[in-house]
């Protein structure tokens, strides 16, 4: 279990490191056609839909790879 935790931060780390550096990596997610945004003067809503979707297909996929 301590194995799989470091791994985990590892690539946390590297994801972040990512995004920090080069935003434009990431800037088709969470504007994928499905999310939804409302936006008001007073207030914004954003829900993530088919990102949330796509990221969880992605990691399903990682996750089942190394089990194997």
């Amino acid at each position: 279990m301590a194995r799989w935790l470091i791994i985990a931060g590892i690539i946390l780390i590297a994801v972040g490191v990512l995004m920090y550096f080069a935003p434009w990596l990431f800037n088709w997610f969470g504007r994928l056609p499905g999310d939804i945004r409302i936006e008001s003067e007073r207030s914004r809503i954003y829900v993530p839909i088919v990102s949330m979707i796509i990221l969880s297909i992605v990691l399903s996929v990682i996750v089942s790879f190394f089990r194997r």
